[in-house]
């Protein structure tokens, strides 16, 4: 890859307007890059303010080096959950290890990051803010680039033109099913399904995770620091992703409790607090794989153009350093195809070996049958007197250009 470096001489030429819909991870990030490469940038999201909470989540191998850049990673360290470790149970609740947490997550201990969803989108909101135009509680309605730009019409009924709209807006993107149709086409269904929501903390865990399982079933319990709070998992195996549930919420509630029901330890207790949810995030395991990522003048970064899955842990991480890969080449590069081309060259061989880290009904720790369970279980008791592994090359493959300072 060679280094191209952010131009930041934008006085030839006037601004460039770029729309980013979705104010998450990938879109705060490219939007502080856009701007030090002199774009004005707008950020339309359909929240009303930017979204907290939310599940743990990786920054590894690149992706801390793109957060360095951008001078957030103090607070990244700051906010950094560090669990002790990650304890397994068997079918009855009885411990079959005990281990080193960075071990389990393929983390490399000292220089990963593991920090709240939530926290990573404020610290990226709050860098970007008062440079930046955001429209909350807002979304594209319809979008015509068969001028010389994009003109946009807001779901506010409010109409903009720019000179680029960038799809930021996660794997259900509603930007890509616009421009390239329906998500089915795309998605790559893994096996698993998923609940995740909060309980209170009655069992006294401080930074620290437990892991019930059975085959194709797993509960977790994961305390991110002393607090009252939980973040609960629920996964199974699904041989087909259930649809219907997806659009229905007292579907998913229904499924989970069906699934789960007559096991052991905690679950039961976990279920009847997942029905009493207010924040239950269901999804399946899936990656969005596309031969493309952009069309015209609308381009997509993040989970909207390549979802790893959670079982890769990847997501975040895939989002941060794709964001800061597409405002360099936007920045080196004048003629948006150009652009797009080259932000899919440098990117695309990244994606595919972080993608490549979990196969459809494989994740390491998820197996769905008795004798691979077991295999993992004696992986695990291997782990409690071996040292931690070294940190998989998917993880820092890309090498990052170097922008060329702040004027």
């Amino acid at each position: 890859m060679t280094p191209t470096g952010l131009s930041t001489d934008v006085s030839t030429t006037a601004r460039r307007r770029v729309l980013i819909s979705g104010a998450s991870i990938s879109g705060p990030a490219l939007a502080y890059w856009l701007h030090r490469a002199g774009c004005a940038v707008t950020v339309v999201e359909k929240a009303s303010t930017p979204r907290d909470g939310g599940y743990p989540i990786d920054i590894r191998g690149t992706a801390i080096e793109v957060v360095r850049r951008m001078g957030i990673l103090p607070r990244l360290r700051d906010a950094h959950i560090d669990s002790r470790r990650c304890t397994f149970l068997d079918a009855d609740g009885s411990q079959v290890a005990s281990v080193n947490a960075h071990a389990v997550a393929g983390s490399v201990e000292g220089q990963d990051l593991e920090v709240r969803r939530g926290d990573l989108a404020a610290i990226l909101y709050e860098k970007v803010r008062d440079d930046v135009e955001f429209l909350f509680n807002d979304s594209i309605d319809t979008l015509d680039q068969s001028g010389q730009e994009a003109d946009v019409t807001f779901h506010s009924g409010r109409r903009r033109t720019f000179d680029l709209v960038v799809g930021a807006d996660g794997m259900h993107s509603h930007t890509r099913e616009s421009l390239f149709g329906p998500e089915e086409q795309f998605h790559r269904y893994l096996g698993y399904c998923f609940a995740i929501f909060t309980m209170p903390n009655t069992f006294g865990l401080s930074h620290e995770v437990m892991m019930w399982n059975t085959p194709g079933k797993a509960a977790a319990l994961y305390a991110v620091g002393d607090h009252d709070e939980l973040h609960a998992f629920l996964t199974f195996h699904q041989p087909e992703p259930p649809f219907e549930a997806l659009r229905n919420t007292d579907a998913q509630r229904d499924l989970v409790a069906t699934v789960f029901a007559g096991a052991g330890w905690e679950v039961p207790g976990m279920v009847n607090a997942m029905r009493d949810a207010d924040d239950l995030f269901f999804d399946t395991a899936g990656q969005i794989r596309m031969p493309h990522w952009s069309s015209g003048r609308v381009g997509l970064v993040g989970d909207a153009a390549y979802a790893p899955s959670f079982l890769t842990g990847q997501g975040s991480s895939l989002a941060l350093a794709g964001a800061y890969m597409l405002a360099d080449a936007l920045a080196a590069n004048r003629d948006h195809t150009a652009a797009f081309a080259a932000y899919e060259r440098d990117v695309r061989e990244f994606v595919a070996m972080n993608q490549a880290l979990v196969d459809n009904g494989a994740a390491t720790l998820f197996p769905t049958t008795a004798r691979a369970l077991e295999q993992r279980n004696t992986m695990l008791r291997g782990l409690v007197t071996m040292p931690s592994a070294p940190p998989r090359p998917a993880h820092s493959a890309l090498t990052l250009p170097e922008f060329a300072p702040t004027p």
